[in-house]
């Protein structure tokens, strides 16, 4: 485990007396990413741009911005472009401060700065379940945050800082839930609420949950969606969680079994109900429209890319 940036100035998660900061954000990495081949054969998926960033950058920047600067990658075989994004590059520095170039030096100087970032390697892909047990000497005996790179929240939904808040008032673990299309949730985990999810920011208790459910199975159209807040009672639940679908290790299978368990032995399971912004990476269509959403919206020249596109 390796730490390669400077610190970061601490910022205040939400939290109660009592209750210790949450400081560790979690963000596994080592998928091969195999929907962007041929892209991806010799660059990491996280490290293809959303406009003028990496995708990883946004998912890092967003912990940060929930008071989480003690982040820890699970990575896997030739992501060492991970590691030298947020590292320093004093050639490129010294170039760019000999030109006089202070708005690119800043722009690269962000990325080193923004946390404390450690690495760790997940040795087998043995699925998300595996790569967050990788954490668990890291992360130790309190809860933290899971992120994973396909979703990037906008800055403007606090949807993590409201996980936070909702784990620090009720203890337990709290999952971010995003209503789909029936006919989508075989693509996604599926959560089965007590209590009503109408209202953006609703907090539900999730009372079971299943991986890729077929429609006419699927116990609601609430998708578990890349964000969680996990007490570390789901460590022990993980070294006990069999192989499930895809033979891996599945974290709702973990959620499942923690959402039946007592409260004081850290089981209890919420859900967070999320309509704002969020922009999907996941995949090649929505990569593009990740990219011209947030192209449109640039503070430099968003307003010129968006009359190009009207203009096509």
């Amino acid at each position: 485990m390796t730490e390669t940036t400077d610190a970061s100035a601490a910022q205040s998660s939400p939290h109660q007396p009592g209750h210790p900061r949450l400081t560790k954000a979690v963000i596994p990495v080592a998928g091969l990413g195999t929907r962007f081949l041929p892209a991806t054969k010799a660059i990491p998926k996280e490290m293809l741009p959303v406009v003028d960033k990496p995708a990883i950058q946004y998912v890092v920047e967003e912990a940060v911005g929930a008071g989480l600067n003690d982040v820890l990658m699970v990575t896997g075989r030739n992501k060492g472009a991970l590691e030298d994004h947020f590292d320093r590059q004093w050639e490129l520095e010294q170039a760019l401060e000999a030109k006089g170039d202070r708005n690119r030096l800043e722009r690269v100087q962000a990325a080193t700065v923004l946390a404390d970032v450690h690495y760790i390697r997940q040795g087998d892909p043995k699925g998300l379940g595996h790569a967050v047990l990788c954490a668990a000497q890291h992360v130790g005996d309190q809860p933290f945050a899971v992120l994973l790179g396909d979703d990037l929240i906008d800055p403007r939904d606090p949807l993590l800082t409201t996980m936070l808040q909702v784990q620090a008032e009720r203890g337990g673990s709290v999952i971010a839930l995003l209503e789909v299309p029936r006919d989508q949730v075989n693509l996604y985990g599926c959560a089965a609420i007590e209590g009503d999810a109408d209202a953006d920011g609703a907090v539900v208790k999730v009372t079971d949950l299943v991986e890729k459910p077929a429609p006419e199975e699927a116990p609601s159209n609430l998708a578990l969606i890349g964000r969680y807040v996990l007490h570390p009672a789901v460590f022990d639940v993980l070294r006990r969680t069999k192989p499930g679908r895809g033979n891996e290790i599945q974290v709702t299978d973990a959620l499942h079994e923690l959402a039946g368990m007592p409260a004081d032995e850290g089981g209890g399971v919420w859900g967070v109900v999320f309509r704002g912004r969020r922009y999907d990476t996941g995949d090649r269509l929505s990569y593009l429209k990740a990219v011209v959403q947030l192209g449109e919206e640039h503070e430099e020249f968003g307003a010129e890319f968006a009359r190009w596109l009207r203009s096509r």
